[in-house]
């Protein structure tokens, strides 16, 4: 049996290569970035002249709504493996159980979107 840092040298050898390749890039993109400094009133990239302040105040329904789309997205990604694993489960006796669990699984969902419907997080005004 080997002693603790034989088993940790792939590891720590990863860990290097990892921080050595991100010094790396950062260095790379900043020795190779563009030496043109903006003025203030200059227009962006694409061309177009801004306007207004930067730290304007932005409608915080947007965030609520990419939250819930990203939560709602991923228990959706949860069914996957319902329906891929379900003709096993079934040969394996549970299929009941596991219909079951999906139900409630997806009871769950019902009330997380009825609830958000009912505090209006899905309102634009």
């Amino acid at each position: 049996m080997g002693s603790t840092p034989d088993h940790l040298g792939p590891l720590l050898i990863q860990f290097l290569l990892g921080v050595g390749f991100s010094a790396l890039i950062l260095g790379l993109a900043f020795l190779l970035n563009p030496k043109k400094k903006s003025k203030p009133h200059d227009t962006f990239e694409c061309g177009v002249p801004y306007y207004g302040d930067a730290k304007g105040l932005f409608n915080i329904k947007f965030y609520l709504v990419a939250v819930l789309f990203i939560l709602f997205d991923i228990e959706a990604i949860f069914l996957f493996p319902y329906a891929v694993n379900l003709k096993s489960f079934k040969e394996a006796g549970l299929g009941n159980f596991l219909l079951i669990e999906m139900f409630v699984f997806i009871f769950t969902l019902v009330v997380g979107l009825y609830y958000i419907r009912k505090k209006g997080a899905l309102e634009w005004d």
